[in-house]
């Protein structure tokens, strides 16, 4: 379990820092069906994006400590369920957006348990609360 959480925290956490950059770096250009979205979206854009480059980096943080903190993996998974509840709200509030935010809805609600399970795991199998905040 300790390698499988490893192995998820550290892909999660590259994989945020490199959509957070690219979308810092592009800006409303980067988000599909959004390219006329204008001056304050971008801005926007770029701003939430330098927080999500942000949060990939606590993932690669965690995934690099041994044993992983399985208190700071549950903080970043409880971040990702809330950001698939955001995504799940606009889904009943605004309709369906492009089709490509499906597949990240998908990722974003099913993510989380597994981080909640595999770190309820390797904490069980050390014995030892792994708290890390």
């Amino acid at each position: 379990m300790a390698t499988a959480l490893r192995w998820l925290a550290w892909t999660m956490g590259v994989a945020c820092v490199l959509i957070g950059a690219y979308h810092v770096l592009l800006g409303v250009a980067s988000v599909p069906g959004a390219e006329n979205a204008g001056a304050t979206v971008d801005s926007r854009e770029r701003f939430y994006n330098a927080i999500f480059l942000g949060y990939g980096l606590a993932w690669i943080w965690a995934a690099r400590q041994q044993p992983i903190p399985a208190t700071a993996v549950r903080w970043l998974a409880g971040v990702f369920a809330l950001s698939a509840a955001g995504r799940l709200l606009s889904l009943a509030v605004h309709g369906q957006p492009h089709w490509f935010q499906i597949p990240l809805i998908v990722l974003e609600v099913v993510l989380p348990p597994v981080f909640f399970w595999l770190a309820t795991a390797d904490e069980k199998r050390t014995g030892v609360p792994l708290t890390g905040l």
